[in-house]
């Protein structure tokens, strides 16, 4: 198997709304607010919609669920929805409370990210199989992402 890479993603992400313990784990819930996105076959923004839907298991695991809108600086729109895993730890807690991003493999913080869009220049991202790792960083997260190479 060969990744390549694909881009890297800085999501700016509200402080989350914290829905409480419900019968599959603790809920929380981040709204998007921006952000912006450069990789070799693409660049752009994210826009200010949607966001991640966080449920953190018993067991500490959090069942990360996303969905972005991504706006190419020629203009196309792509929606990107991802799900994963993300286990946090005290020093992605220390790393945050000093105000520093944490870095790559200081946590356990894959998704595997599905894109959609209509606009012909960029059909080729509808049918990747893409994995990032991300990290979190005051405000928000950051993912590297990478496709599959067939």
């Amino acid at each position: 198997m060969k990744l390549i890479p694909l881009m890297t993603l800085h999501a700016e992400v509200k402080p989350p709304v914290e829905v409480g313990k419900g019968p599959q784990g603790q809920r929380l819930i981040g709204d998007c607010t921006g952000g912006s996105f450069e990789g070799p076959r693409l660049r752009g923004t994210v826009l200010p919609s949607g966001g991640d839907w966080l449920l953190i298991d018993p067991a500490g695991v959090g069942h990360v669920d996303g969905r972005l809108t991504l706006q190419t600086a020629d203009g196309a729109p792509i929606y990107m929805q991802y799900y994963g895993i993300a286990r946090s730890n005290a020093q992605v807690g220390a790393a945050l409370a000093q105000g520093r991003a944490a870095e790559y493999g200081d946590m356990y913080y894959f998704i595997q990210p599905r894109f959609e869009t209509g606009d012909a220049r960029y059909a080729w991202l509808n049918g990747l199989v893409a994995v990032a790792e991300g990290r979190l960083m005051p405000g928000g997260a950051e993912y590297t992402l990478f496709n599959l190479a067939s």
